[in-house]
């Protein structure tokens, strides 16, 4: 997919692997040192999006995160890349990202999540849908809602749901889920199901956060809802 517009990448010398995906999937974007710079190359139409590497140089990839936000016309889809070990600082930085990728990181698993961040913004013509206790999932837009509300789900976050809607009622080790929605290899470990199951909760409502329920010493299971439309 080719979207329109420029992506902000940061820093200005990103890995030769995420730049050849970028060229690769057809996006157009520019290298920034610092928010000085990024101000400087500003689109007039502002940024697309934003790529934001934390894993060599947190406190400057999360400045720039802060930055983004605070532009004129603010950068409402950041990427943020970071270690395995930094998930747990993912919790109190909720507001300066929009999704965050594991390196190193398989370039289907990048192309796929900028794929959903710029598909989200966009509306079609449902064709596949997954529905379950109202949620509703259309598989080629990658939008949800529940209840006729929409959800602004994360690509993982949306893959995780609908493997659970599309299983109702089997409970999943986290190993499973980590081979069967991440796939190939990931290296977050099982507290990356954890992570990203808490964030689906907080944004399904805590009326119906209970719709993933907690398998004791196995570990989640999609449940019954008690929604009732």
């Amino acid at each position: 997919m080719t979207s329109a517009g420029m992506l902000a990448v940061y820093p200005d010398t990103p890995s030769v692997e995420l730049a050849r995906t970028l060229d690769l999937s057809g996006y157009s974007w520019k290298g920034v040192a610092t928010p000085e710079v990024m101000n400087r190359l500003q689109p007039s139409d502002g940024w697309m999006g934003a790529i934001v590497s934390c894993d060599d140089d947190p406190d400057g990839g999360w400045a720039m995160c802060r930055a983004l936000r605070r532009l004129d016309q603010p950068v409402r889809r950041i990427l943020v890349m970071i270690t395995g070990a930094q998930i747990g600082d993912l919790e109190i930085r909720e507001n300066l990202f929009d999704d965050f990728l594991l390196t190193p990181f398989h370039p289907r698993e990048l192309e796929a999540r900028l794929r959903h961040m710029f598909y989200n913004e966009l509306t079609a013509p449902s064709s596949s849908v997954v529905e379950h206790a109202g949620l509703r999932l259309n598989l080629e837009t990658y939008q949800a809602t529940f209840g006729g509300r929409p959800l602004d789900l994360t690509y993982m976050e949306y893959e995780l749901l609908k493997y659970f809607v599309q299983n109702p009622g089997r409970a999943f080790s986290r190993e499973v889920l980590l081979s069967e929605v991440w796939g190939y290899e990931y290296f977050g470990g099982a507290r990356t199901v954890d992570v990203h199951v808490r964030r689906l909760r907080a944004k399904l409502g805590e009326e119906h956060a209970h719709l993933i329920e907690t398998v004791r010493s196995v570990g989640y299971r999609f449940g019954a809802s008690k929604w009732s439309g």
